[in-house]
């Protein structure tokens, strides 16, 4: 038996994974043998009629070889490789090797989605401190127009003068504070932005007439339907 005999046993036992390997090898040998053996040839036909003596042997030799190497990569593709048995030791280790493998896929899942939650909470993050800002800069912007509404009317819409006489002396002079026009408009807009459902505010007698009738003509202000004593701000903001 030949020392590829031996390697080859068909007694042994081995796995799919190692006949196929073994299978290439043996032919790849085979190639490289029948390139030795078309340069020998090469070179006989250079020689001619000479004595054939190293080159004869060797040439010999090689076809021995790969007879041999056909012979047993014969026997190897008849081989039925063996089944590994399915013991409880070796389902143990499958299911093992498995649950590994499903772990270790899981964990790959839950680092992506953690990496995801992660830029979501950022991208959150970002908008909530962009609309906070934007809050900011508006509750500035409306303090600030509230503030400069405030000392144009108080300019150019000042409460009555007491002091003045009243040509009709048969009215007496009223005790009630007369609130300013400013201060009119903003229990209008708190009513309107508070209470959108029912933004009609009453009357009083803090309120100048004259000041809501300029509100009511110039439509900043409408009067409710049903009750003229109730008045609401013109929703300028739909």
């Amino acid at each position: 038996m030949t020392l590829f005999q031996e390697d080859l046993d068909p007694d042994s036992t081995t796995d799919v994974g190692d006949v196929t390997n073994t299978e290439e090898e043996l032919i790849r040998e085979c190639e490289e043998m029948w390139k030795d053996m078309e340069e020998c040839q090469n070179k006989l036909s250079l020689i001619g009629t000479e004595t054939l003596t190293d080159s004869n042997a060797q040439l010999s030799l090689l076809i021995m070889q790969v007879k041999c190497l056909t012979a047993e990569l014969s026997q190897w593709q008849k081989k039925t490789p063996e089944t590994i048995p399915l013991t409880e030791d070796v389902l143990i280790t499958l299911g093992k090797e498995e649950f590994q493998k499903l772990r270790q896929d899981l964990e790959m899942v839950l680092s992506t989605k953690e990496s995801k939650n992660e830029k979501l909470k950022e991208d959150l993050e970002r908008i909530f401190n962009e609309l906070k800002t934007k809050m900011l800069n508006i509750k500035e912007y409306k303090e600030k127009l509230l503030s400069t509404l405030g000392e144009f009317l108080e300019d150019h819409f000042p409460l009555p003068d007491r002091s003045v006489k009243k040509k009709k002396k048969n009215i007496q002079e009223s005790s009630v504070n007369l609130i300013t026009l400013h201060e009119m408009l903003e229990i209008l807009i708190n009513r309107l932005f508070d209470v959108p459902h029912d933004p009609y505010v009453k009357i009083s007698d803090s309120f100048w007439p004259p000041y809501v009738e300029l509100l009511l003509r110039n439509g900043i202000a409408l009067r409710h339907p049903e009750d003229p004593t109730r008045i609401r701000l013109e929703a300028f903001h739909q």
